[in-house]
């Protein structure tokens, strides 16, 4: 019988940041959603491509992803190619959104990380979430 894996706790920032690596040099705006169990242990991953100046996933596509994996957190993740890793109005208006929802699902939305240019915003680290 083999062994089961080993499950990946997410408590460090660094360690989502590596997992998230793959977006930061992305010429496209892209978008990930990691989900974790109530433990933060991690569930799954989902993937969304937008255009050179914009991403927005479906929330029924995330919301649906985190019920099918029975997620208690959601970390949102994009980039900008553009250089700059500071929120855009429309990035603060869909996460506070998606956070909503996800509370009322007994979910909860536990950062939305902007990558770009080698930095990244945490919107939960500067009190936008």
């Amino acid at each position: 019988m083999p062994d089961d894996p080993v499950p990946i706790l997410i408590t460090d920032p660094h360690a989502v940041i590596r997992m998230l690596a793959d977006l930061g040099d992305a010429t496209l705006e892209r978008a990930t959603v990691l989900y974790l169990d109530p433990n933060w242990i991690y569930l799954g991953r989902l993937d969304f491509v937008g255009t050179s100046e914009q991403v927005a996933p479906p929330l029924r596509a995330i919301i649906a992803e985190a019920l099918r994996l029975d997620a208690a957190r959601l970390i949102l993740a994009h980039n900008h190619p553009g250089g700059d890793p500071r929120p855009s109005a429309a990035d603060l208006d869909y996460t506070r959104t998606l956070a909503r929802v996800a509370e009322a699902l007994d979910m909860m939305l536990a950062d939305h990380l902007i990558l770009a240019a080698g930095q990244v915003t945490s919107l939960f680290d500067v009190r936008l979430l």
